[in-house]
């Protein structure tokens, strides 16, 4: 699994949650909802500073942007773009398949 955070991803994150470098953000699944890829699930984020076993970790702007590897379920087979949607004023994620 590859992690990718667009500039404006980052800025958004960096002027919403308040993080900075040294900080992390976890993406994970989370029961109801939908994405692209799921049905009944959908993806959540949490500040965290502190990678636990990550599968996946990408560090923009001094920030680290990962997946542990208790959320492997919700994640494979794809790679994750965080991208800002500026009509809902939030992150946006879209998933690509990978060979995992």
């Amino acid at each position: 699994m590859k992690i990718t955070v667009t500039d404006a991803a980052s800025h958004w994150f960096q002027t919403e949650m308040g993080v900075v470098a040294g900080n992390g953000v976890r993406f994970y699944g989370k029961t109801y909802g939908k994405t692209a890829v799921h049905h009944g699930f959908s993806i959540g984020l949490a500040r965290d500073d502190e990678p636990h076993r990550p599968i996946a970790l990408v560090e923009k702007d001094g920030v680290n942007y990962y997946v542990n590897d208790r959320d492997d379920w919700f994640f494979k087979g794809y790679d994750l773009t965080v991208d800002f949607d500026a009509e809902n004023d939030g992150p946006k994620y879209d998933y690509h398949p990978n060979q995992d």
